[in-house]
């Protein structure tokens, strides 16, 4: 087990290393960079050396396709100009839906142990795209609501109980599942 926890570290490792050159940005921009590949990356890691089957990996290729095309076809339909004047496609924010959809496959295939840290990193992504007037919160907002819809779509728990909170006809709650 613990070569499987250590392939999946390296794996996301190597993806930071390939995407870490100097790029004539600032940091904080750099970072957002670097954790909208890491957080997809980990998540598709995790299915490929984790699990005993590849469920994971097709339901994350869903997602990932799903939340990709939605946010290509909207930046084409959209056409907004960026904060910072440059021309278009500034919605939604594809950082911020590459992003929350690693955090939301995290937290649905793994639990709320893994989705929280998951879910901090995916909102400082969104909050780089604002502060490097690449988005305003419109915008990463949606990417946000893109990838996790994706991801909650596609995504079923690995094993175990997953607590699920939902909303519907006019009730609020959490909803308990799990595999025997």
């Amino acid at each position: 087990m613990w070569w499987r926890c250590r392939g999946v570290l390296l794996f996301g490792l190597c993806l930071l290393a390939l995407q870490c050159p100097a790029w004539g940005k600032d940091a904080v921009e750099q970072q957002g960079d670097v954790l909208k590949i890491a957080l997809p990356a980990i998540a598709l890691g995790a299915t490929l050396f984790y699990e005993e089957d590849y469920d994971g990996s097709i339901q994350w290729f869903q997602a990932f396709v799903t939340s990709e095309a939605t946010v290509y076809a909207l930046k084409k339909v959209v056409d907004k100009e960026r904060p910072n004047g440059n021309c278009c496609s500034a919605f939604p924010s594809g950082h911020a839906s590459m992003a929350f959809m690693g955090a939301a496959f995290i937290q649905r295939r793994y639990g709320w142990g893994y989705g929280v840290p998951a879910y901090l990193a995916a909102a400082y992504v969104g909050y780089t795209r604002i502060e490097s007037d690449k988005h305003d919160t419109l915008d990463v907002a949606a990417g946000a609501l893109i990838g996790i819809l994706s991801s909650y779509y596609f995504v079923e728990p690995y094993q175990g109980i997953q607590i699920t909170p939902y909303a519907a006809g006019g009730s609020y709650g959490l909803m308990l599942s799990g595999r025997w």
